[in-house]
């Protein structure tokens, strides 16, 4: 017959407080000849993977009482999620200043509208420092949720940005850069979620362009055409056009399992 377990409800013992616990008993009965790999088997099967908000740890079998019959408890825990952050910013080429701040020579043209390091033929811009605010969480998971089908969606959400507000953040702002995750014996699911936030921006300037709205992850590039500097003598690129380009997929952030 099958292994079958009863709790052994007084002597259930229980924790509450900072790190939360609890130790439940059970009798197995088993069938002549079952060793206790199998009881642990069909233990690690049978018995709820979390209790009143706590992550099953472990399971150990404290006696045997005969042939057929073993206790064995069944310990849980609360595994604690972790986050970690980095504000360091990240690298983007740019081809506009916000503001020009200051002109000197003959051949300093007021017509450039902000361009950068133009040489005569090409707007050559400059790397800069932009915000980027990368940030990781780490969850605790049950064998019943790392299914194919979650590791699955993990693998489509990779490289998409929210399609909502989430975590504190406003539609577009975060990119989900992927998650890893390990897991030994019987242990639960140490999954790693790793993000990219950058945020949106409105009443964008560019030359004499104005009103321009980009999302945090929208790639914003500029469109230049020559012009006539009388006063410098000189030609000159002149911004006539600024293209906001959507280069990520969107996505419903709540597919991850992490809550909003």
């Amino acid at each position: 017959m099958a292994i079958t377990f009863q709790e052994l409800f007084a002597d259930r013992t229980e924790a509450v407080g900072v790190r939360p616990s609890a130790e439940i008993a059970h009798l197995a009965t088993t069938t002549e000849g079952e060793d206790e790999t199998a009881v642990l088997l069909s233990a690690d099967a049978t018995l709820p993977p979390t209790y009143n908000g706590l992550l099953r740890t472990s399971i150990a079998i404290e006696e045997r009482i005969n042939n057929t019959q073993w206790r064995l408890v069944a310990s849980y825990e609360l595994k604690e999620s972790v986050w970690s952050f980095d504000t360091g910013g990240g690298q983007q080429h740019i081809t506009q200043s916000l503001e020009t701040v200051g002109r000197y020579g003959p051949g300093a043209s007021t017509k450039l509208g902000g361009a950068i390091n133009y040489d005569g033929q090409n707007v050559n811009g400059v790397d800069i420092v932009v915000p980027v605010y990368a940030f990781s969480e780490t969850h605790y998971f049950t064998d019943a949720q790392v299914t194919p089908a979650y590791k699955a969606t993990l693998f489509n959400l990779t490289g998409t940005v929210n399609n909502a507000s989430w975590r504190g953040f406003l539609a577009g702002e975060v990119l989900f850069l992927g998650a890893s995750g390990s897991k030994r014996g019987n242990d639960l699911w140490e999954l790693q979620f790793r993000f990219s936030a950058s945020p949106n921006k409105s009443d964008i300037q560019v030359g004499e362009i104005t009103g321009i709205t980009k999302k945090g992850w929208e790639y914003l590039w500029v469109l230049y055409a020559e012009d006539v500097d009388e006063t410098a003598k000189s030609i000159v690129k002149k911004p006539i056009g600024v293209h906001v380009e959507r280069v990520y997929p969107t996505s419903d952030f709540t597919a991850l399992g992490l809550g909003a």
